[in-house]
């Protein structure tokens, strides 16, 4: 039997101890620390790097693309198109959109918005249908040079006609008309209350204060029940809320005073029609802008 001594059982342990000390001590941190970065990185909200540009939206807890665009006075399917948005319920918090057009555009949506005739079919107003049909005005350029220039000035005068918005006051602001008859029994208040209340009964008719085509027409937006919100010139929204029926869908035509909707009580504690004007997404007080009554 071999005899091993005391000094070599000593070396041995030593030598167990230092290969387990090796094993236990930390190699390679800094890559460890490199992935934990770039992960983070990753983790950053789509748009981030546009936070605080002028045009840009950073996206709140409760936010969603129709309230987004009732506050900023844009359609939610154009901010969608805008962000390339697949799935409007897919935002998230900390996220940056794109909330007016691309400067390629800009001209389109602004066609788009006055009256919101371009998107879908117009609809034939007074003043087209009040054109010549007997076949006068297709002659006119056969007429003589000396009769052309000697009407110039009428004749600038009659062509101007037609451009003239018949629901446009000065400024550019719609001519408005009430949505209801119903009496009013709440008024607009700064910062608190975003509109006027007007009451009635249960299927009272819901008009369209205004020529315009319709953004939304849902129950998507807390608070409002059954809404619709139309686009009219000059960047403005008007907003319908608490609805019993909605007779209009999105990307939809109205002509002032077409009737789109049933007054009723959803998400409210009443029958009420809840009415907004806003201007670039502000609302405005609606009082100040309706015609008398």
């Amino acid at each position: 039997m071999q005899y091993i001594t005391p000094s070599f059982r000593l070396t041995a342990a030593v030598a167990v101890v230092a290969i387990l000390a090796g094993c236990a001590s930390p190699i390679h941190r800094a890559p460890v620390e490199e992935r934990a970065s770039t992960t983070q990185a990753q983790r950053l909200p789509p748009g981030a790097e546009n936070a605080g540009k002028p045009g840009y939206y950073t996206i709140k807890p409760s936010d969603t693309l129709i309230r987004i665009g009732l506050e900023t006075g844009q359609s939610w399917r154009d901010i969608a198109a805008w962000n390339n948005i697949e799935n409007p319920n897919r935002i998230e918090v900390g996220q940056v959109i794109r909330i007016v057009p691309p400067v390629g555009e800009a001209a389109a949506t602004s066609a788009a918005s006055a009256g919101g005739m371009a998107s879908a079919k117009p609809v034939t107003t007074a003043r087209i249908e009040a054109r010549p049909v007997d076949g006068k005005a297709a002659s006119a350029p056969a007429a003589s040079a000396a009769s052309v220039a000697a009407s110039s000035s009428s004749s600038a005068a009659a062509a101007s006609a037609p451009e003239t918005k018949p629901d446009v006051k000065s400024g550019d602001e719609p001519a408005w008309i009430w949505p209801a008859n119903g009496p009013t029994i709440a008024q607009f208040e700064e910062g608190k209350r975003k509109g006027l209340v007007i009451g009635g009964k249960a299927g009272d008719p819901v008009v369209a204060a205004g020529d315009g085509r319709v953004v939304y027409a849902g129950s998507g937006l807390r608070g409002y029940g059954n809404l619709i919100i139309i686009k009219h010139s000059g960047d403005y929204l008007t907003a319908y809320a608490h609805n019993q029926t909605l007779l209009v869908k999105e990307d939809q035509a109205v002509r002032k005073g077409q009737k789109i909707a049933e007054m009723g009580a959803t998400d409210a504690d009443r029958v009420q029609l809840h009415f907004e004007i806003r201007k670039q997404g502000k609302p405005i007080d609606p009082a100040r802008q309706l015609p008398s009554r």
